[in-house]
């Protein structure tokens, strides 16, 4: 899953980013508060975690902009600002929940699950493709019942693969969804942990699901005359 967090704060945000991203989320962060308006509208998140005091926008401003594209999409105020009237003005504006520092990351991380359990219906917590299935929510997989464990790198790398299905990736799309960076073409990060993928998902099965196409990049889904 997807989390964008808007946070001006770079230690704390570096903290937390560590933090959700070794609980398997992808999470993109932004300092100020047109960048994260701007990404909340443009980008298909999972979830947003806001924090008040955001420069030159603040996160209610950002809410404004934000909600009437995304109805959506769950919002998790991260604030300083402890007054009820704060508070109320946040859950009155459309965050779901309020949050106030400072905080355990252990409470921060259950309220995220809370949000996310809510915020999405089975249909899109759940990615299956063949007899592979995906839980977003619970963060694991499974194929043909026999559950598989997978790094958070790998676990986002297939959830990409998964939620594409059929779809041709090139190496520079993985690299910069999965990774966040700008595709080097020295690099080789991609093929590795595609590598990764297809001993642990593919290996044992006749039917391989993980395929290459020459010349393009990479794609999941049943073998056709365009595979390698």
């Amino acid at each position: 899953m997807r989390i964008l967090l808007a946070e001006d704060d770079r230690p704390l945000a570096s903290f937390l980013c560590k933090g959700l991203s070794a609980e398997q989320y992808a999470v993109d962060v932004a300092s100020d508060g047109g960048e994260a308006a701007e990404l909340a509208r443009e980008v298909d998140y999972d979830l947003l975690l806001l924090d008040l005091n955001l420069p030159p926008q603040d996160g209610f401003h950002v809410m404004r902009q934000v909600r009437p594209s995304k109805p959506d999409l769950p919002i998790l105020i991260l604030s300083g600002r402890a007054r009820v009237e704060d508070r109320v003005r946040g859950l009155d504006l459309g965050a779901d929940d309020y949050l106030t520092k400072p905080f355990s990351f252990a409470e921060l991380s259950a309220r995220v699950r809370a949000l996310l359990r809510r915020g999405n219906q089975p249909s899109s917590s759940v990615v299956r493709v063949d007899d592979l299935e995906l839980n977003r929510v619970e963060h694991s997989v499974r194929r043909a019942g026999r559950r598989i464990e997978l790094t958070p790198k790998e676990f986002a790398l297939l959830e990409y693969l998964m939620r594409n299905h059929g779809r041709a990736l090139t190496r520079a799309m993985i690299v910069e969804h999965v990774w966040n960076l700008s595709f080097d073409t020295m690099t080789n990060v991609v093929d590795v942990y595609i590598n990764y993928l297809r001993k642990k998902v593919d290996h044992g099965c006749p039917s391989p699901l993980i395929r290459t196409l020459r010349g393009v990049g990479y794609v999941l889904g049943r073998e056709s005359r365009d595979a390698a």
